[in-house]
C-alpha cells in the first residue's frame, strides 16, 4: 500500500520538474509580450494615430455643439479636447526622444516626417478653436506653445535631415501646421473679452468744439454784444431700419432673416462684452421690432442669426475663414498638403516599412479631408447664404444647389442655429422619484453625482410660447420710454401681471395679498420654488378633476416654463439672481419626504398632491417652524389654494386662471433674462444655446435693457446776438 503512494508522488514530482521550464518559458514569452504590447501603445505610432482619432471627434461634435444639448456629446467634446492636445504633445516628445538616435535610414526618415503633422493636430479643426470662453483668455500661452512646438518639431526634422527627397515632403507640411495652429491663436485672442471690446468700442470722440465755441462766446460779449444761447440742434437723428424684404436670390431659406441678424449683430454683439447700446441704435432696433407687420417667426430667427454668429465668433475659427486673407490661407494650406501627399506618393519607398508608410498615408488623407470638410461648412454657414443672397444668376444657383447636395449628405444645416429646446426639472417627480434609476441606484457615489441628471429631460419650446413671449414684450415695450421705465419693467417678476389683473379683472384683496406676497415678500429663487409647487399642484388637482378632461394651452405653457426655471434653480443658478436657492430646495425636498413618508407612501404625482394639498394652513408655516428651515413647501401651498380658490369662490374660469399664470411665469422669465450678465449668456451658447438667452436679446432688441445710454448724441447750439 505504501509503496504505491510513493511511486505516486514520485510520478507526480517527475511530472511536476518536467512541466516546470515549460511554465517558466511561458511566462517570460507573455512577459515579454506585454513589455512590447505596452512599448508598442507608448510609441509614435500609436499616440499619433489617437491624436487623429480625437481630431476626428472635434470635427464633428465641435460643430454639432452649438445646435445639439446633450451632456454626452458636451462630454465627448470636452474629452477630446483636453485629451487631444496632451496625446499630440507626448507624440512629438517620442518622437524628439527617438531622434537622438539620427539615422539615414529611409524608414527613420519617414517616422521622423510625422513631427509636422502634430502641429496641424495641435491646429485643430475649424469648427471648434475654444472649448469655453475661458481658452480664449489663454491665447497668449498658446503662443509660447507654439514656439515650444515649432523648435521641437524643428529639431525632430533636423535630426534625420539628409537631403533625401522623403526630408522635402516636410517642409509644405511645416508650412500647413503653422498656418493651422497661428488660426487657432488668432481666432482665441479675436474671442478674448479684451479684444471683443476693443473691437466694438467706437474710436474717441470729441463731439463740438467746446473751448471754440466759448471763445466766440467771450470775444462777442467783449465786443459788447448781448449774448445768449440759441436753439438746440440734434446732429444725430435716429434713422430707421427697414427689413430687407425681398432678397435678389429668394430661394435660399431665411435670407431676410441672415441679413436682419447680420445687421443687429453688428449693433448688440457690445451686450456680450457688457458695453452699452446708444439711444440711436435702441431706437432703431425698437422700430424695427414694434413694426406692425413684425411677426413672432421672424423676431426669433432674427436672435437666432445673431446668437449663432457670435457662437462662431467665440468658439470656432469663422472670423478668420470667412475673410479673404482666412480664404487666402486655407487655399495655402490645402495646397501644401496636397502637393506633400502626391509627392509622398510619387516617391521611391521600397525600404520603408510597411507600417510607417501606411500611418503616413492615413495622416496625409485625414489632413486633405479636414481641409475639404472645413471648406464645405464654410459654405453651408450663415454668412455664406448671406452673401448668395444678394447675387441672383445660374452660377449662384448651382453653387447653392451644391451646398444643398452637401448639407443633406454630411448632415449640416445653415437653418439649424440652437438646439430649440429647454430643460425640465420637476420638483414632484424628482422628489417621488418616478423614474427607475436601474442598476445604477446600487451605486451609492454615481447615484449622487448622476441623480439631478438623470431628471432632466428636454423638451422642444414649442412656438405658442415663442408667440406668447414675444407679443407679452411687445405690449411691454411701449412703456420703456426711459431709463427708469426700463428698470422698472426689468425689475417685474410677476408683480405687473397682478397689477393689471387686480385693475382688469377685479382681483379679490384678499387672494390678492397671497398670490402677491409669494412674488414680492420674498426673494426671487423662493419666488421661483413656490410658484413651481403651486404650479404643479393646481394642474395635478385640475387633471384629477372628472370635469377638465383636456389641459389648455396656458397651462402646458405654465409647465414648460415652471419647470425650465426650476432647473435653472437647481442645475444653473449662476444664470438666475443671487440667493439660497439651493439651500431652500434641499430643505423643501427634504420636508416633502418626510410628509409623504409619515402620512403613507405615495408614487403617483396626483396623489402626491392632493395630500399636500389636504395639510391645513390656516396659521402661517413661519409662526410655527421659525424661519431656520427654508423650506417653501406649505407656502406654496397656500398660494395653490388661493389659485384654485379663483375658480371655486371668485367665478373665475380656469382659463383664465391658467392664463394669469402662465402671464406670471413669462415675467419671471424675463426677469431671470435681463438679470442675467452677457457673460455668462454667452457661455451658454456651446451647450446647444438657451431660451433664456433668446429672450434676453430678444428684450433689448425691444428697448427692455439698462444696458443703453440715454444720450441722443451730438448737439449743435447758436449764439445768439442783440
Amino acid at each position: 500500500m505504501f509503496s504505491g503512494l510513493y511511486s505516486l508522488i514520485d510520478s507526480r514530482e517527475i511530472w511536476w520538474n518536467a512541466i516546470i521550464p515549460y511554465l517558466i518559458h511561458l511566462l517570460n514569452s507573455l512577459n515579454i509580450l506585454i513589455t512590447r504590447a505596452v512599448m508598442y501603445l507608448l510609441s509614435a505610432h500609436i499616440r499619433i494615430l489617437i491624436s487623429l482619432v480625437f481630431q476626428i471627434v472635434l470635427i464633428f461634435c465641435g460643430f454639432q455643439r452649438k445646435h445639439v444639448a446633450n451632456v454626452t456629446l458636451q462630454y465627448s467634446v470636452w474629452v477630446a479636447y483636453l485629451a487631444a492636445e496632451g496625446i499630440a504633445i507626448s507624440a512629438l516628445s517620442v518622437l524628439s526622444a527617438a531622434s537622438k538616435e539620427s539615422s539615414s535610414d529611409p524608414s527613420f526618415i519617414t517616422e521622423m516626417s510625422w513631427a509636422p503633422f502634430v502641429l496641424l493636430h495641435l491646429g485643430g479643426p475649424d469648427t471648434i478653436s475654444a472649448l469655453a470662453l475661458e481658452d480664449n483668455e489663454l491665447w497668449l500661452r498658446h503662443v509660447v506653445q507654439l514656439a515650444q512646438q515649432l523648435l521641437a518639431a524643428r529639431l525632430v526634422v533636423k535630426s534625420s535631415w539628409i537631403g533625401s527627397s522623403l526630408n522635402y515632403v516636410t517642409i509644405p507640411i511645416f508650412i500647413a501646421g503653422l498656418i493651422k495652429y497661428g488660426e487657432r491663436i488668432w481666432a482665441q485672442r479675436l474671442g478674448s473679452s479684451e479684444n471683443l471690446r476693443n473691437s466694438i468700442i467706437p474710436p474717441a470722440d470729441p463731439g463740438p468744439n467746446y473751448a471754440k465755441f466759448m471763445d466766440e462766446y467771450t470775444a462777442r460779449k467783449d465786443e459788447g454784444y448781448n449774448v445768449c444761447l440759441g436753439d438746440v440742434i440734434d446732429t444725430t437723428p435716429i434713422i430707421a431700419y427697414h427689413s430687407q424684404g425681398a432678397i435678389a436670390n429668394d430661394t435660399i431659406p431665411d435670407a431676410s432673416a441672415i441679413h436682419d441678424g447680420y445687421t443687429f449683430f453688428q449693433i448688440f454683439k457690445c451686450l456680450f462684452a457688457d458695453l452699452s447700446l446708444s439711444y440711436q441704435d435702441r431706437e432703431k432696433s425698437r422700430n424695427f421690432f414694434q413694426h406692425d407687420k413684425q411677426t413672432w417667426e421672424h423676431a426669433f430667427k432674427v436672435t437666432e442669426v445673431e446668437l449663432e454668429l457670435m457662437y462662431e465668433r467665440l468658439y470656432t475659427k469663422s472670423v478668420i475663414t470667412n475673410s479673404i486673407s482666412g480664404i487666402v490661407l486655407k487655399t495655402v494650406s490645402f495646397f501644401c498638403t496636397l502637393s506633400a501627399f502626391i509627392t509622398f506618393c510619387l516617391l521611391d519607398k521600397g525600404q520603408v516599412d510597411i507600417d510607417k508608410i501606411i500611418i503616413t498615408i492615413v495622416l496625409f488623407t485625414a489632413a486633405i479631408l479636414f481641409e475639404i470638410y472645413g471648406f464645405i461648412v464654410l459654405l453651408c454657414s450663415s454668412w455664406s447664404m448671406w452673401r448668395l443672397s444678394d447675387i441672383k444668376n445660374w452660377k449662384v444657383d448651382l453653387l447653392y444647389w451644391l451646398i444643398t447636395w452637401y448639407q443633406r449628405l454630411f448632415k449640416l444645416s445653415h437653418t439649424k442655429r440652437w438646439s430649440n429646446e429647454m430643460k425640465q426639472f420637476n420638483f414632484i417627480s424628482f422628489c417621488l422619484k418616478d423614474k427607475p434609476f436601474k442598476c445604477i441606484q446600487k451605486l451609492p457615489f454615481i447615484n449622487k453625482f448622476l441623480k439631478k441628471s438623470y431628471y432632466q429631460p428636454s423638451k422642444t419650446v414649442p412656438w405658442e410660447l415663442k408667440r406668447l413671449i414675444f407679443y407679452q414684450l411687445k405690449l411691454k415695450s411701449k412703456d420703456a420710454s426711459d431709463m427708469k421705465a426700463c428698470k422698472e419693467l426689468c425689475a417685474r417678476r410677476g408683480d405687473g401681471v397682478l397689477q393689471n389683473f387686480r385693475v382688469h379683472e377685479n382681483l379679490d384683496k384678499e387672494y390678492y395679498e397671497i398670490i402677491d406676497w409669494s412674488i414680492n415678500g420674498v426673494e426671487f429663487d423662493q419666488s421661483i420654488l413656490l410658484w413651481h409647487i403651486a404650479t404643479d399642484l393646481c394642474c395635478c388637482e385640475d387633471e384629477g378633476s372628472s370635469s377638465n378632461n383636456t389641459k389648455l394651452q396656458s397651462c402646458e405653457t405654465s409647465i414648460l416654463l415652471s419647470n425650465y426655471m426650476l432647473y435653472h434653480l437647481v442645475v444653473s443658478p449662476s444664470m438666475l439672481p443671487t440667493g439660497i436657492g439651493q439651500t431652500r430646495f434641499e430643505d423643501t425636498l427634504f420636508e416633502a419626504n418626510e410628509l409623504l413618508q409619515e402620512r403613507e407612501y405615495i408614487s403617483e404625482s396626483v396623489k402626491a398632491c392632493k395630500m399636500i394639498l389636504r395639510v391645513n394652513t390656516e396659521i402661517l408655516p413661519s409662526l410655527v417652524k421659525g424661519d431656520k428651515n427654508k423650506s417653501a413647501l406649505f407656502d406654496a401651498c397656500r398660494l395653490a389654494k388661493s389659485l384654485q380658490d379663483l375658480v371655486s369662490k371668485e367665478n373665475w374660469t380656469n382659463e383664465k386662471k391658467w392664463e394669469m399664470i402662465s402671464y406670471v411665469w413669462v415675467e419671471m422669465l424675463c426677469h431671470a433674462a435681463c438679470n442675467c450678465r452677457g457673460f455668462l449668456h454667452a457661455k451658454q451658447l456651446c451647450k446647444g444655446g438657451e431660451l433664456l438667452t433668446h429672450v434676453w436679446l430678444l428684450m433689448a432688441h425691444f428697448g427692455i435693457t439698462e444696458q443703453f445710454q440715454m444720450s441722443k448724441g451730438h448737439t449743435r447750439a447758436k449764439l445768439l446776438l442783440s
